[in-house]
């Protein structure tokens, strides 16, 4: 008798449904992404994983109070604009004049974020104006992919930001009745939030919060690796910005860390942007010295009460 050969079968994307879903769930393909249902009820731990945004997209959902940015959409039939929020946290929603916007702070109905964005998008294409989508999820019965199928996934974005939620209306337009009033908490809740801009420099946010001011900066390194570069710099004196600031801790949110420093509120903005850009080069080179130098006794303390200062964003 002739020896059977196993074959491995794959999925039409080329993916074996046995293995690990990419989305990262830790399931296998088939159970996941790769089911009939698209994997609409798994939760994806890093649901922009793949897309040169990631992190801005993280920080636009987590913190960035009011931004736009046009989405790098591929064969898109229509423009649409990535908003930070929108009026009564809609999912979606075409101005008066057109502009066709998707909400990225919004109650999210399934597991998997970038799926959900990618319902509120197709749904875009073909609104019209006035339309509202008040909430998107799997219950709408549609499947149309991740929104790293829909976006150039090599595309990196700039948001824009803006002091307060005028941008809600066309320029001469005046907000009436819910959306008044929305408007008018919007702006009563923002706190003052600027794009520190430096040579290898990016999704890494300045916040007035009041009684002292913060640096949020979205990395893009897996966990582990970046405690353990954060403890070495930590045990050389070197994890601060400069006189007067501190590393505070930091916040996990969709698969990726999010450190925070304690900066004088005093000075502006922009004179984080020299301190931030030798931080991160002081950063990557303790990254890359992980490969030859193990953590000392003392780093790894270090790294062990890095870890006690985190926070999971959910």
């Amino acid at each position: 008798m002739a020896k059977r050969t196993a074959v491995k079968s794959k999925s039409a994307d080329g993916v074996n449904p046995r293995q690990p879903c990419p989305c990262g769930s830790g399931k296998r393909y088939k159970a996941c992404h790769g089911g009939a249902d698209g994997g609409a009820d798994v939760i994806v731990a890093r649901p922009f994983a793949g897309l040169a945004s990631e992190a801005e997209l993280i920080a636009l959902r987590e913190f960035v109070p009011s931004a736009t940015v046009k989405l790098p959409l591929k064969d898109a039939p229509r423009e649409v604009v990535l908003a930070s929020v929108l009026p009564m946290a809609a999912a979606g929603l075409v101005r008066a004049d057109g502009t066709a916007f998707v909400g990225l702070q919004v109650q999210t109905r399934s597991g998997d974020l970038s799926r959900d964005l990618a319902r509120a998008v197709q749904w875009a294409y073909t609104a019209e104006t006035g339309d509202v989508l008040p909430v998107v999820g799997p219950e709408d019965g549609t499947n149309p992919g991740r929104l790293q199928d829909l976006l150039d996934a090599e595309a990196s974005v700039s948001p824009e930001l803006h002091t307060d939620f005028a941008w809600w209306m066309p320029p001469g337009n005046e907000p009436a009745g819910d959306v008044a009033l929305s408007l008018e908490r919007a702006n009563a809740a923002i706190l003052p939030t600027e794009r520190v801009d430096a040579p290898g420099v990016t999704a890494a946010y300045w916040v007035d919060a009041g009684d002292k001011a913060h640096l949020r900066w979205v990395r893009p390194e897996p966990e582990e690796q970046l405690l353990a570069a954060l403890a070495r710099l930590s045990v050389r004196g070197e994890l601060d910005l400069g006189e007067g600031t501190r590393y505070a801790g930091s916040f996990r949110a969709h698969g990726l860390l999010v450190p925070v420093w304690d900066l004088d509120r005093e000075s502006h903005s922009s004179e984080w942007a020299g301190p931030a850009e030798a931080l991160g080069k002081r950063l990557l080179d303790a990254l890359a010295s992980l490969d030859s130098e193990p953590l000392s006794e003392a780093e790894r303390r270090s790294r062990d009460g890095l870890r006690g200062r985190q926070i999971t964003l959910r």
